[in-house]
């Protein structure tokens, strides 16, 4: 049977409401003895247990995540989703899973979603229903009211934690095949450009944050995101983020702003967090320009699919679609595309290089695909080789299949 995670010690909701009140229009923080002395002007005498119970319960719903606290708290947990009062989801990495935790409403799952977007400082209400945040914990925020939101307040929450996983953790995890760090190691070592892709949840962010930590310690990482999400272990990182315009509509920086001002910044490794606009125009021409080793992640269906999204990007923004391929050709090397299994489970599917087919236009090949005991070489993992063993050459390595 599920049960409702709503207020502390068997409270009554009622009483609940009136010390909300009490404490809102006093301006008084909850602390416990304020909280006591609210309950007080309630007509209420209750033991230290209760009043601690009331006032963690108030402290979680006006400065905290309310029921949520302790699924946010859950170091396993990546994503949170409310899609009714009764209905919360979680994710650790296996799928979705629907949790005990209940609001008492509506009206609760509403404040709680008007409260985060204001502690992000943003705006949700009736005439802007929707918001997509960053809290100051990191946690992406994204909440959509009724009537846009059909049925009553949705609100998501992704988990970014304070620190990113290693390239050790992802093979043990699974995302990584048995020796395939060896090739991701000699990709990153060789500086090649490269880009992450895959569908929503597939831990393109996450793949990428543990990438860069392995670039040397020497070298200056500059990020451009529209919401940091990036957390890689490295000595030396610049993290740039876009600001929406205030209600003015005056502020307003974008990524490709971030872009531009990165590439200002004596970058030795530029990354966007993810193209999805103008500024893979340019991205693309950092790359071309001396900037090698660059990387982002893009939103693909396969690893196929890459140079039409890209494509399809640069046209928007007005590039010429030969111009975006032969740009696109000189500028990226290599793709790392993710996949979400039926189980959950997040795992590089392919790696494919990219070269240019006889009209000029560029293709991808597949070169390694997943294989449960190594990466298994596919037609382009002898072009692939090739360009790891030329860019390392003097090093004295030699790269594998992990096989």
């Amino acid at each position: 049977m599920r049960s409702a995670v709503t207020s502390g010690a068997g409270m009554p909701p009622g009483l609940l409401d009136g010390v909300r009140r009490w404490l809102a229009e006093s301006g008084a923080e909850p602390t416990p003895a304020r909280v006591a002395q609210a309950l007080r002007e309630q007509g209420r005498v209750l033991g230290d247990a209760e009043v601690l119970g009331a006032a963690e319960q108030l402290r979680s719903e006006l400065v905290g995540s309310g029921p949520l606290e302790r699924l946010l708290a859950d170091p396993s947990v990546t994503d949170v989703l409310v899609s009714a009062p009764d209905r919360v989801w979680v994710d650790r990495g296996g799928g979705l899973e629907l949790t005990e935790i209940s609001f008492p409403d509506e009206t609760a799952v509403r404040r709680l979603a008007q409260r985060l977007a204001a502690v992000a400082g943003r705006r949700l209400d009736d005439a802007r229903p929707w918001v997509d945040a960053r809290l100051p914990d990191g946690t992406r925020l994204h909440a959509v009211l009724p009537p846009v939101a059909v049925g009553g307040t949705c609100l998501s929450l992704r988990v970014v934690r304070p620190r990113a996983f290693t390239l050790d953790e992802l093979t043990a995890a699974g995302t990584v095949p048995p020796g395939g760090d060896r090739v991701l190691r000699a990709l990153l070592d060789a500086r090649l450009s490269f880009l992450v892709s895959g569908g929503t949840g597939s831990g393109k962010t996450t793949l990428l944050s543990a990438l860069l930590g392995l670039v040397g310690r020497g070298e200056r990482v500059v990020l451009a995101e529209d919401s940091a999400e990036l957390r890689p272990e490295h000595p030396h990182v610049v993290r740039l983020e876009t600001r929406p315009a205030n209600q003015e509509g005056a502020g307003l920086v974008t990524l490709e702003d971030l872009v531009r001002q990165a590439l200002r910044m004596r970058p030795d490794r530029l990354v966007v967090g993810e193209v999805r606009g103008p500024e893979v125009v340019h991205l693309l021409a950092a790359l071309n320009t001396g900037h090698e080793g660059g990387s982002c992640t893009v939103h693909a269906n396969a690893a196929g699919d890459v140079p039409a999204r890209l494509e399809a990007l640069g046209t928007a923004a007005g590039l010429d679609r030969f111009a975006l391929h032969s740009q696109l050709a000189a500028a990226v090397s290599v793709v790392l595309h993710l996949v979400r299994d039926r189980s959950g489970r997040r795992r590089i599917a392919e790696v494919h290089v990219l070269e240019r087919d006889p009209s000029g236009l560029v293709r991808t090949v597949p070169a390694l695909r997943w294989g449960p005991a190594a990466f298994l070489p596919e037609p382009g993992w002898e072009r692939l080789r090739e360009l790891l063993r030329s860019a390392n050459a003097g090093d004295g390595r030699r790269e594998g299949t992990g096989g």
